[in-house]
């Protein structure tokens, strides 16, 4: 039996061309044993028509404030209190900009503001509405505010272009809510901080220090620890990884002090935190507010100062059953360094992998490691395999599932 036999679903459409699409989401839902209300903006009506949607799901669709020729008014807040979630697909950038600021103009986000239950939000727009700083923006505020946002896909869009704004495939829609719903969750209720990519220390407006990580290891634990049911706050280095689906809060940092200061926000609440990115050591002591010329010098000398340890830092005032988990990369006598590491940085467990390893490493889709449990010293090593897969192996190993 499906995990959203039963379930109340609200599905929200707003006016996009992906709006075919909630077809087939619609129809997925009710096979699954849901109970499906439609909520569809005015715009949206201009792609799909209410006529199609009330067959699919049985019931009337739900577009205005209140139908004309009989005034009957349609309570948004009785449709978010009956609401076992709400899915926005596709959520266009007006939709997602109205849903970040509260414009409370149309049927559909009244009935979001109202709503108890959980929120997804699936956008669909062309290529550049969706790397727009605007809509970023408003998609930031709104993972601050719980929306559980499911990532575009790159692909061919309406407008020819090929790019990142391609709504999720219904099918992938689908997955996630059941995930979510399910009861096989052995992280619910967890809140885990994750640490991923590198940082970048400046040493004028246009250079800085930095290392190879692409942060695609914290990114794999992220997607992985929400899965398992676990709340996630990433705090992400300077890379360019998807932010992954699920209940999953991501601040993008720049150097190692700031990631130190996002990392404090958090971790007092945090049942676990992983401190996989590649945080650099050291900073130049001095950095210039004007691009360094080469003209104006024959040689020059960076003085460096020694960046914060954000593991030994936070791991140095844990309370009682908060677990930390640090990263060791290593070129030789890798158990013994990872070991003293862990100690060094009370941490209680370490995840080893080498540099002489050809299948581990930055940049790397592969990753093979070894999970270090510090009070012991027990090593439980793993083969070589995607970061995904090693992402499960590290969390079932260091939360005994």
């Amino acid at each position: 039996m499906s995990s959203l036999e039963g379930k109340h679903i609200v599905l929200g459409i707003s006016g996009g061309i992906a709006a075919y699409k909630s077809v087939t989401l619609l129809r997925l839902l009710r096979k699954a044993g849901a109970e499906v209300q439609v909520v569809i903006t005015p715009h949206g009506k201009e792609f799909i028509t209410p006529v199609t949607l009330s067959s699919l799901s049985g019931k009337p669709v739900v577009s205005e404030f209140f139908t004309a020729n009989t005034g009957e008014w349609h309570s948004h807040v009785d449709l978010g209190l009956w609401a076992d979630a709400l899915v926005i697909a596709p959520a266009t950038a007006s939709t997602l900009a109205k849903m970040a600021h509260g414009v409370a103009d149309n049927m559909l986000i009244t009935t979001y503001l109202s709503a108890k239950a959980q929120v997804f939000a699936a956008p669909a727009m062309d290529l550049d509405m969706f790397a727009h700083p605007t809509t970023q923006r408003n998609l930031r505020q709104l993972r601050e505010d719980g929306v559980i946002i499911i990532e575009p896909a790159s692909g061919e869009l309406a407008s020819g272009l090929t790019g990142k704004g391609r709504m999720e495939e219904p099918e992938g829609i689908f997955a996630v809510l059941e995930a979510y719903f399910s009861t096989d969750k052995p992280l619910k209720g967890k809140k885990i901080l994750i640490t991923a990519g590198p940082t970048y220390e400046n040493l004028d407006p246009v250079r800085f220090i930095g290392n190879y990580s692409s942060g695609k290891m914290g990114f794999a634990l992220a997607s992985q620890a929400a899965k398992a049911g676990a709340e996630v706050t990433i705090v992400a280095g300077p890379v360019e990884q998807p932010t992954p689906s699920g209940a999953v809060r991501r601040i993008d940092v720049t150097g190692a002090r700031e990631m130190l200061a996002a990392c404090e926000s958090v971790f007092a609440d945090a049942d676990a935190a992983i401190f996989c990115a590649a945080v650099a050591d050291y900073r130049p002591a001095e950095c210039c507010d004007v691009k360094i010329k080469r003209e104006s010098r024959e040689e020059m000398t960076l003085r460096l100062t020694r960046n914060p340890d954000i593991a030994a830092t936070l791991s140095g005032h844990k309370r009682d059953g908060q677990i930390t988990v640090g990263f060791a990369l290593e070129t030789d006598h890798e158990m013994e360094n990872a070991c003293a590491k862990a100690a060094r940085k009370n941490l209680d467990w370490i995840v080893l992998n080498s540099l002489r390893d050809p299948e581990a490493g930055f940049r790397k889709d592969t990753n093979k490691v070894t999970v270090i449990e510090a009070a012991t010293g027990a090593g439980h090593p793993f083969e070589a395999k995607p970061k995904e897969e090693v992402a499960r192996d590290i969390l079932k190993t260091v939360f005994r599932l």
